[in-house]
């Protein structure tokens, strides 16, 4: 062979060589190597990439990062520099002379991690670990110690009692920027009993409880069956939580830039993530939401959320009427509490209180901490320290009991110091209640037996015989109903045709559709009944909205239900189809709308992120228009009275349709306002004149538009208290448009992808919607014209229900007095503006 070919193949072998050094990606930086912007790291198993990345649309502003290799979106968990970011494509990551691992844009050291390293690998768990030998025996530093937003499984969460390591998370500032945002969450440890925080800049905001042995005791939902394996430590060296996954499922635990804990799964088929658990999720979970003393419980329907511990009384008893819980209560008058026979009342399935003046001693069982507790005047309550094993462990609280919150499953038992006087009557009536219930389970048994034979026999004949005679009566009924409506009203028609029928459904068509009204089927639970999803032989899918029994409305309302949607057809009104008025069951079958209510989507954190700024004015739009249909356009003026984000449905194509008419009335000729003494609505989207005086008309919708307008911008409730100056949504959105800050009352998840002066436009018409006066407001055709068309619009003047305060005479827009009605179990405040 001659010497050029040899040369040529050393030459081939080198650029091999070559090749398989810097071409084949790798999961580890050793102390002679770089890591340049376009280069990565990829664990052995090909889950995560480390390397520089953009999070938002600044393609020059960029990060090291870790994030998943195999999920098609890019999903980080660890951000190096998120307070230092690299300017420009010029990043390079490396160890330098002295073993430190430094991040440099251009010349300039950007980030340095001075550990006294010899290489650093990513591992395929997301961890990316530093090691001082070239054997990577010693670990000198891991990401996994130092988390930003995000948990992955197998990470430790906690405190590390030796070093002083707190592994705790931070938000990003918003999804393009993850430098450090305002929510932390983090474990404490107050006194000896750890409990997990989440904190708004300072402001603690939610709360986990105590662990359980089982879980937190705030969270229900982590319980066996749960699909993950949690390991909990807590002793000399640490207190940690752990996570794995049971199945082979990508998941991990973040907290995002609007202050949300969320467990999110990746979900292959649909390529997304879809959020398995969030928190806080309601107002119950706001800490201390109902002050000290109290207990919070949102499946109270019907009742304010706050109630006072056993043997306790509110502080305030107007606030508490008011249905604000935050002053919370204090013992009732003449409670013996000391060595007096006193005793104490089990709360069950609660979180159980702050610990912060809690004492834990891990030898005694639940009987051994009753004697402790009782045995201390100061204690106020007791409870299991690890329910887990039946009870070995003992919390005992001195002081205030605060954040307690009911839940229908899951929790533990608390248990209360009460008097021996109030513990009498709590036991006379938990035994009273169960004695009763002893009493008629017997009774109807043997009733049952007796009549068993004669039911049996007549059951046929009676309910083939009553079933026609009720469909006849119903199907009569309704018919005469329409007519009625029909010619009470010709001479005023403008659109439709001149009759309309219902079909009546066969209760057993409805009962095979929703396959027996299964919970698999149920759509969702209101004040009035539940609604389910069913699909008829023809394969047309509907929504069965059934009616409890013993429900508020009765057949007066399901009539009028039922005749007022029958007679109106517009593309944003919902489509009844039919009814069902058999066995004592009143149904009403409307069509099916896959996306449910319009309140799911925009008080949702994750899924108000699908409605950007063109769709949330088109449903804007769209409801306006369905309104103005009713007031000025339909054969017959209806108002709504109960117009509301939740009575809003979505379309397949997210097309606005406003639903539940039980409430409305029908105007005739040209009536366009009436009075009643029975005032029905919703808290926080009642108009003035309507809430104090029960005086309605065509405004009183305007009104309630403008409150819902409001909500679709800014992505919150009304009812959102604003602590500065105890405002609603409604004072808020007007002190920002006084201010010339508007644009800050902007859905943060609409991030800059907005019309400003569109969205100026429709704040302003929201708040001209909402005048205290009615005649300042618009009609809704004025309204549809505005949204419509660039017209100059006029300035609006002081809104109505602007505050929610414990002290009226303190605010500087309401008088002195303020009115409070009781509406269908939900309590209206009313101030009125000077």
């Amino acid at each position: 062979m001659s010497q050029k070919k040899k040369f040529l193949i050393v030459l081939l072998l080198i650029f091999i060589l070559f090749l398989v050094q810097f071409c084949t990606s790798t999961d580890t930086i050793s102390f002679n190597q770089s890591l340049k912007d376009g280069d990565l790291l990829i664990s052995s198993g090909k889950s995560f990439a480390l390397g520089f990345f953009s999070p938002g649309n600044d393609s020059d502003v960029r990060y090291i990062g870790i994030w998943y290799n195999n999920v098609s979106e890019l999903t980080v968990v660890w951000v190096a520099n998120r307070e230092n970011p690299v300017s420009g494509r010029y990043g390079v990551l490396f160890i330098d002379p002295t073993g430190n691992l430094v991040i440099l844009d251009r010349n300039t050291k950007i980030f340095s991690w001075k550990t006294s390293i010899y290489s650093a690998q990513l591992l395929d768990s997301g961890n990316f670990v530093f090691f001082r030998d070239p054997k990577r025996e010693v670990v000198v530093w891991q990401s996994f110690d130092y988390p930003t937003n995000t948990i992955l499984p197998d990470m430790k969460f906690g405190n590390d009692k030796k070093t002083g390591l707190n592994r705790s998370l931070t938000s990003w500032k918003s999804r393009d920027d993850p430098g450090s945002g305002e929510y932390v969450y983090r474990i404490e440890i107050n006194g000896i009993v750890p409990q997990v925080f989440l904190y708004k800049n300072s402001n603690r905001i939610w709360r986990t409880g105590p662990w359980t042995g089982l879980g937190w005791s705030g969270v229900p939902e982590m319980k066996p069956g749960f699909i993950f394996t949690i390991k909990y430590v807590d002793n000399d060296t640490e207190v940690s939580v752990t996570f794995s996954m049971k199945d082979p499922v990508i998941s991990r635990l973040v907290l995002n830039e609007s202050g949300v804990m969320n467990i999110l799964n990746w979900q292959e088929g649909v390529k997304k993530w879809v959020e398995f658990w969030s928190a806080p999720k309601d107002s119950c979970d706001n800490y201390v939401h109902c002050g000290e003393f109290s207990n919070c419980n949102l499946y109270n329907l019907g009742e304010f959320e706050c109630r006072c511990l056993i043997g306790y009384e509110p502080r305030e008893n107007r606030s508490w009427y008011l249905r604000d819980g935050s002053q919370g209560c204090l013992r009732k008058k003449d409670e013996s509490l000391c060595k007096n026979g006193e005793g104490f009342a089990k709360l069950s399935n609660v979180k159980v209180p702050d610990t912060y003046t809690a004492r834990l001693d891990r030898s005694i069982g639940l009987q051994e901490c009753e004697k402790l507790c009782l045995g201390n005047c100061s204690c106020t309550a007791y409870a299991s320290a690890n329910v887990s094993v039946g009870g070995i462990g003992c919390i005992t609280w001195y002081g205030d009991l605060i954040d307690t919150k009911e839940f229908t499953d899951g929790g533990q038992d608390l248990y209360i110091r009460v008097s021996a006087s109030t513990l009498a009557q709590f036991l006379k009536n938990n035994n009273g209640s169960h004695r009763k219930r002893t009493i008629a389970i017997v009774t109807a048994c043997i009733s049952a037996i007796l009549v068993a034979l004669l039911f049996a026999c007549c059951l046929v004949f009676w309910k083939r015989r009553k079933d026609k005679e009720e469909q006849f009566t119903s199907l009569i009924t309704l018919k005469r109903n329409l007519a009625s409506y029909e010619n009470s009203t010709r001479g005023n028609e403008m659109n439709g045709s001149e009759h309309v029928d219902v079909l009546i459904f066969d209760l057993s068509t409805i009962i095979s559709s929703t396959d027996d009204f299964s919970d698999a089927n149920k759509l969702g639970e209101g004040g009035f009944g539940s609604v389910y999803k069913g699909q008829l032989n023809n394969g047309q899918e509907i929504a069965v909205k059934r009616l409890s029994r013993n429900s508020g409305q009765g057949v007066e309302e399901f009539k009028n239900e039922v005749t007022l949607i029958a007679k109106v057809q517009h593309r944003n009104l919902v489509r009844l189809l039919g009814c069902c008025i058999q066995r004592g069951e009143k149904m009403l079958i409307y069509e099916y709308l896959p996306n449910k209510g319009l309140d799911s989507f925009i008080f949702d954190k994750t899924k108000g992120s699908q409605l950007d700024w063109r769709k949330r004015f088109e449903i804007i739009v769209g409801i306006a228009r369905g309104l103005s249909y009713l007031h000025h356009d339909s054969r017959v003026r209806i108002i709504h009275r109960d117009l509301k984000a939740s009575n809003v449905l979505l379309d397949a194509s997210m097309h606005p349709k406003i639903s539940d008419f039980g409430t409305a009335r029908i105007f005739g000729g040209d009536q366009i306002e009436a009075n009643t003494n029975r005032v029905v609505g919703t808290y926080g989207y009642m108009s003035p004149e309507y809430a104090m005086e029960g005086h309605f008309s065509v405004k009183s919708d305007v009104f309630s538009f403008g409150v819902l307008l409001l909500e679709i911008i800014t992505g919150r409730k009304n009812t959102t208290h604003y602590q500065d100056h105890s405002l609603n949504l409604v004072g808020y959105v007007w002190d920002s448009w006084n201010d010339d800050k508007a644009l800050d009352v902007v859905d943060p998840s609409l991030g800059d992808w907005y019309e400003t002066g569109e969205v100026l436009r429709c704040i302003q018409i929201g708040l001209l919607c909402v005048q205290s006066f009615a005649n300042d407001r618009p009609m809704m055709s004025e309204v549809v014209f505005m949204l419509c068309n660039e017209t100059k619009l006029s300035d609006p003047g002081q809104p109505g229900f602007v505050f929610r305060s414990r002290n009226s005479s303190s605010l500087p827009y309401s008088s002195s007095a303020s009115i409070g009605t009781s509406v269908n179990d939900i309590t209206i405040t009313a101030h009125q503006a000077r």
